[in-house]
């Protein structure tokens, strides 16, 4: 896994994810959905539950400090180790939008 920072940094991070909305996106597993935003809420069709604006950042902060830096504990691999409410939906937009890069990904090969 590769993070892509230099495209997409924590002040334009919901904006970037505001642009894809209504786009299709796969979770891990391969499951489809979409998301619409309403304010600093995602809603997916999947669930009735939102994620906010602000477990994106955490995540996204989760993700650097994990990431970067000198001696990176390289321990976020995938959904569950991210460790965020709604985790499997907030792994596939990052994915989904670049930030996350991710060899062999599901989402590449969907015609969007």
């Amino acid at each position: 896994m590769k993070l892509n920072i230099q495209a997409i940094t924590i002040l334009n991070l919901w904006d970037v994810i505001v642009e894809h909305q209504g786009k299709s996106f796969l979770t891990k597993k391969g499951l489809p959905f979409t998301y619409t935003i309403k304010g600093g809420e995602l809603f997916t069709d999947r669930r009735e539950r939102s994620i906010t604006r602000s477990t994106f950042e955490k995540a996204y902060h989760k993700l650097l400090e994990d990431q970067t830096g000198e001696n990176p504990a390289l321990q976020i691999v995938g959904p569950k180790t991210l460790n965020v409410y709604g985790a499997p939906y907030v792994w596939a937009v990052f994915t989904g939008i670049g930030l996350i890069e991710e060899p062999m990904y599901l989402q590449e090969t969907m015609e969007l």
